[in-house]
């Protein structure tokens, strides 16, 4: 069989993957905080010919796919939304959060928050929202007259909490977790990602600001930092290189009928 059969086949498999990662791209471009995905290609084991004096004598066997990163590094945008349980991270860090069911933790940069009927600071899915000693509740003071009447939340994460009495508490300090290689963050679904030991985490979750750490915008989310421009020109360009090594294909599906038909003849 042509070598060049494998390797065209090679570059249509590897390019179908790219355009299923543009295209999950384009879906997500109004998800808030995603992060845009890219193939980074790689050549395959070559095969050697032979050897002279000028070097040695290979060809190559097509290409496959080196990784699929995220690209943690440019931010989307900030858009306020003024609701003051939305939260967005204006830098680095990923907001930690908690299932209550299972106790497994995960972190995201979807502030998309609200407050549940027990209190609690949640994601859209239930996860609690964690602070420096826990989850993160808005209740009431022990003076059952008194009842919450608004909350605020600092660009430190303090949670500062207003009462009917006109008293204030703190409901605790939200907290933020970096990481050395967030490409290593498995994607959870719901905006969520799973905590690796490969991520690197930085130490314990520290307070905004710190650290290196980016500060809370309260009332605002960070959208996705997918480029719709850049996207369709990546798309196009994988499309063309699809259909030139589709060509590579039919040319080598003809040498070889051509080679039969001579044999038979």
């Amino acid at each position: 069989m042509l070598l060049s059969l494998d390797t065209g086949a090679s570059a249509l498999e590897q390019y179908q993957e790219d355009i299923n990662v543009i295209a999950n791209n384009i879906a997500n471009v109004n998800t808030v905080a995603f992060k845009s995905s890219s193939v980074n290609f790689a050549d395959t084991l070559s095969e050697t010919l032979g050897s002279t004096a000028a070097g040695t004598t290979q060809i190559g066997t097509g290409v496959t796919t080196a990784s699929i990163l995220n690209d943690f590094s440019t931010p989307g945008g900030l858009t306020s939304t003024g609701v003051e349980s939305n939260l967005a991270v204006d830098g680095n860090g990923f907001f930690v959060v908690k299932d209550p069911t299972s106790g497994s933790s995960f972190v995201t940069q979807d502030g998309t928050f609200t407050v549940d009927q027990n209190g609690y600071l949640v994601t859209s899915n239930g996860m609690q929202v964690q602070g420096a000693t826990g989850s993160i509740q808005i209740s009431n003071t022990s003076d059952p007259t008194a009842t919450v009447s608004g909350y605020s939340i600092g660009t430190d994460g303090t949670v500062t909490v207003q009462f009917s009495d006109n008293t204030t508490t703190s409901a605790g300090q939200i907290m933020l977790q970096n990481f050395t290689d967030p490409d290593q963050l498995t994607k959870m679904g719901d905006n969520l990602y799973s905590l690796t030991a490969a991520a690197g985490a930085l130490a314990a979750p520290a307070a905004p600001g710190s650290a290196g750490l980016g500060t809370i915008q309260s009332g605002y989310l960070e959208m996705s930092n997918v480029d719709l421009t850049t996207q369709l020109t990546d798309l196009i360009t994988a499309q063309q290189a699809y259909s030139a090594n589709s060509k590579v294909i039919t040319t080598s599906d003809d040498i070889l009928q051509t080679l039969i038909n001579m044999k038979q003849g």
